[in-house]
């Protein structure tokens, strides 16, 4: 693939790529930025290594996901923890009825707020899927899972969302 080539291909990709990084980030778009050029830079350095198996987009998100993976190790990001003293003992009916009545932005907002408290992987597998619409093969190339392993990682980040938001709930019910 020549520069030219590379340039159109970036230019294609850019928009999709900034924002799987700027949610994956939280809405840091200087951290998301940062992470995009370092992505790009190694995928400009490393185009003979492209070798057309997959798809340019999913082969440059790969890239893009290892340096996700990498910056985010170093800055560690934090994570406020629950304090288990407040939540009280609410029924999975209460909870849903409360979730129910949030308007849909609210319910959004409260599944962000979910998302971010995953473990990185985690994180990035959600975004991957949900949010940047990769399949799971791509997901599968992308992140080095296999298929299946994709599959039941998403099954059981459904489950700790669930989780999540449950407590999360029960403790602003308080």
């Amino acid at each position: 693939m020549n520069r030219a080539a590379f340039e159109k291909e970036v230019i294609n990709n850019q928009e999709p790529l900034r924002r799987f990084l700027l949610n994956l980030c939280g809405g840091d778009s200087a951290l998301s930025d940062d992470i995009a050029q370092e992505a790009f830079i190694k995928a400009y350095l490393n185009i003979n290594s492209f070798n057309g198996l997959s798809k340019f987009s999913t082969w440059l998100y790969r890239i893009v996901y290892n340096a996700a993976v990498s910056k985010t190790r170093k800055k560690k990001m934090e994570f406020v923890a629950m304090n288990e003293a407040i939540i009280q003992n609410y029924t999975e009916s209460e909870i849903t009825e409360r979730v129910d009545h949030l308007d849909e932005n609210d319910q959004r907002a409260l599944m962000e707020r979910a998302v971010r408290r995953l473990p990185e992987e985690d994180h990035l597998l959600v975004t991957l899927f949900y949010h940047a619409d990769h399949s799971i093969d791509e997901i599968s190339y992308i992140t080095g899972l296999s298929a299946s392993n994709v599959k039941v990682r998403l099954h059981r980040i459904r489950k700790r969302l669930y989780e999540e938001i449950s407590e999360m709930m029960k403790a602003e019910m308080v």
